[in-house]
């Protein structure tokens, strides 16, 4: 039953689960922890088999860093998915490109 999952519904759930206010400090920790777990499955090439296998893999860190950004952008009342689109409009005057967001 998984439906599309976009930025903002991520941050909503996420919002609602684990608000811990003033946490800035913990939850770099965290995400700097976890990109460290990334680096090393990355290096064993560890990749997720099937449905059942994520643990210790590649997808399950990636899953956690991402956790851990929108955990920092919740906390600091950030909007990831506007900040996304904004950051794209300075990548394209900086590297003289097309908006990868229009068709």
């Amino acid at each position: 039953m998984e439906k599309d999952l976009t930025i903002k519904k991520m941050q909503e759930c996420i919002k609602n689960i684990d608000h811990k206010h003033n946490s800035n400090d913990k939850y770099m920790l965290k995400l700097m922890e976890e990109v460290g777990e990334l680096a090393e499955v990355i290096r064993k090439n560890r990749r997720m088999e099937n449905e059942d296998s994520i643990k210790g893999t590649i997808e399950e860190e990636l899953s956690d860093v991402l956790y851990y950004v929108i955990c920092l952008a919740n906390i600091n009342d950030i909007d990831l998915e506007k900040c996304i689109y904004l950051k794209e409009n300075l990548n394209c005057k900086k590297y003289n490109r097309k908006n990868m967001f229009e068709e």
